[in-house]
Parts: C-alpha cells; sequence; structure tokens
C-alpha cells in the first residue's frame, strides 16, 4: 500500500499541473460517472493531501477524496514536472516503487540532469505511461493527445497539457467542504500538515494512553497519518524498540523521538520517492540504495538475514494482519 510520501508527491503533481486549470474530467470505465460529470468543466483550486488521503477541491465547494488503498495508482502523462523516481515508473506514481530508480539510468528531457542534484528539482517534459506493451516508452511530440484509454480507468483528470488516469483506488469519492472536514478530522497528525507542536502533542497523547502494541499503533491512522508497513518496522528499528510494548509503557522521550524520525523521514520521502531509511550512506552507498530495496533498510523485507549492526536473524511475524520485520536483539 503506498505510504504517505507518495500521496504527497501525487498532491505536488497536482499543485504544479492542475491547480488553476480548468478539468476535463470523466469516468471511462463507468463506476465514476456521476461524479465525473460533476467536476467537468471545474477549475481546480487547492489540493492537499493527509497522510495516505488525498483531497482535491474543485471550484463551487466540490472536494474529490481519493485514498489509494493497496492497488490504487495514478498515471500522469502528457507535460509534467518529473524527477527520477518518477521516470524510472514511466508516470505511475502511488506504489512504493520499492523496486528502485537506478538514477544514472533516469530519463530527462535536454534541460534535465540524471544526477543526485536532480532529486527535489524537477524538470518538466512529456512522458507518455507505459501501460500496454501497445503503449510502451516515452512519447515523442507526435504522440497521441489525449493519450488512449488503456486498462481500468475509474477518473481521467485532463487539461490541455495534462493527464491524469486513476485506477484501482479504495476511494474515489465527491464531499461537500464539511464532509472533507470531517474526514480529515478523523485522522490522525501529519507532520507536513498543521502546527507541528499541536501535531507532536497529539502523537504522544495517542500513543501514551493506549495499552496496544506500539507496532500496531503507529499502523492505526487515527494515531498518526501516513506510516506504512515500511516505515513501522525501520521507525521501531531506528529506536531500538521492541514493537510489542505497549503505547503506555514506551517512554515519552521515546514516543517523541519516534514522532521527530517520522517528520525527518517523510520528508526525505517526498524529496527523494523513496522510503530511504538508512543515515549517513556514501555518495555510491546512496546510489545503490535508491537501486535496490536490499541497500536501502534496516530491517524491512530481510527476514532470515543478519541484522546489519548485531548479525542477529531478521524475524518475521505476522501481526494485526501485516507482516512485521524486527530484530529481535537490537529491538528488546
Amino acid at each position: 500500500m503506498p505510504e504517505g510520501h507518495s500521496v504527497h508527491r501525487i498532491a505536488r503533481q497536482f499543485e504544479r499541473n492542475f491547480i488553476g486549470k480548468r478539468l476535463s474530467a470523466s469516468s471511462p470505465q463507468g463506476r465514476f460517472a456521476e461524479g465525473a460529470s460533476v467536476l467537468d468543466g471545474r477549475e481546480a483550486v487547492s489540493v492537499q493531501a493527509v497522510g495516505k488521503q488525498m483531497f482535491l477541491e474543485a471550484e463551487g465547494d466540490v472536494w474529490l477524496r481519493v485514498h489509494l488503498g493497496l492497488y490504487g495508482a495514478w498515471d500522469f502523462a502528457g507535460e509534467i514536472l518529473i524527477d527520477p523516481t518518477i521516470a524510472s515508473a514511466n508516470g505511475r506514481m502511488g506504489q512504493t516503487n520499492q523496486r528502485g530508480t537506478d538514477l544514472d539510468e533516469a530519463i530527462f528531457d535536454d534541460a534535465g540532469e540524471n544526477s543526485l542534484a536532480s532529486i527535489g528539482a524537477p524538470r518538466r517534459t512529456r512522458v507518455h505511461v507505459r501501460m500496454s506493451e501497445q503503449t510502451k516508452g516515452l512519447a515523442d511530440d507526435g504522440a497521441q493527445w489525449p493519450p488512449p484509454i488503456v486498462g481500468q480507468v475509474r477518473l481521467r483528470l485532463l487539461t490541455d497539457l495534462t493527464a491524469a488516469d486513476l485506477r484501482g483506488p479504495t476511494a474515489c469519492v465527491l464531499q461537500t467542504p464539511e464532509e472533507m472536514l470531517a474526514t480529515v478530522a478523523k485522522l490522525g497528525p501529519d507532520p507536513l500538515v498543521g502546527d507541528p507542536a499541536e501535531n507532536e502533542e497529539r502523537f504522544v497523547r495517542a500513543v501514551c494512553k493506549r495499552q496496544t502494541p506500539i507496532a500496531l499503533l503507529l499502523m492505526e491512522q487515527a494515531v498518526v497519518s501516513g506510516i506504512g508497513n515500511v516505515y513501522r518496522a525501520e521507525m521501531l528499528f531506528r529506536q531500538r524498540l521492541d514493537p510489542h510494548t505497549p503505547g503506555r509503557d514506551v517512554p515519552e522521550d521515546v514516543v517523541r523521538a519516534l514522532w521527530h524520525d517520522w517528520e525527518r523521514l517523510l520528508a526525505i520521502g517526498v524529496e527523494t520517492g523513496q522510503m530511504m531509511t538508512m543515515d549517513d550512506l556514501s555518495p555510491e552507498q546512496y546510489r545503490a540504495a535508491m537501486a535496490s530495496r536490499d541497500d536501502r533498510h534496516w530491517v524491512y523485507h530481510r527476514a532470515g538475514l543478519p541484522c546489519r549492526v548485531c548479525g542477529t536473524e531478521i524475524a518475521l511475524e505476522e501481526i494485526g494482519a501485516r507482516k512485521l520485520y524486527w530484530c529481535p536483539s537490537c529491538q528488546r
């Protein structure tokens, strides 16, 4: 499932390419036909990501709420701002992109750079989404516009230059302003939304009063927004915290350290497009980590392998119907 950094990156793309422009909306699949007809012809006013959900405001007090869930993704085509991660995914955004990004092979227009410096400074180019053998590769200037519909597209949003196709979301609904605010109010704090100090206190209060294991609390979107399986495992290891510790038994200073670590890791994820959770890497190590999950994480997806710190075999168990990776020695 996409974690918070992916949704914030998608919101950035809408901010850069759709806000202030009139939308042409359709539902090729037909499952969102009524909602698309309401959006069609309206100007996109604002966009906001909160945790794993995105809210796009259209003129006339209409909000589009999208929760990608396990299978959802946005496919962008046309003229978009692109960085190496988006280039490697050929315009697709929303999935974790755990397959990695080869920074040396990222495709740019003539103004782009294939270097670490290009991260966070995306370039504008035209990209054609690879959704089938018939639509493979980057588009040239003669590519069909708008691009052909490929697969089950719940919602297509078009401007004169950019297309965004939504496939497989858990939720794609229209809301009133009051409904949108009510949805956000149910979500836990997001480090990139609202007052930082207030967010930290909300998180500390939510964790310290609960008997629930901290590994489960970090996945509760009402406790904290945006954390998924990868960030959960890595954050607990980085604090050397036993994942089974009840929230109320975690020392407050450790709870606050978890929050500040989430602030930092989320910002890195938004800028790089990858869930980069290892620090102090050399340039060579950084490139390897960007390219491969095997070089990017402390414990996630490393069951049976030796801990990078102590050599103990990384454990794997199921908790809350999700896989949990942890080191039984470092995380006592």
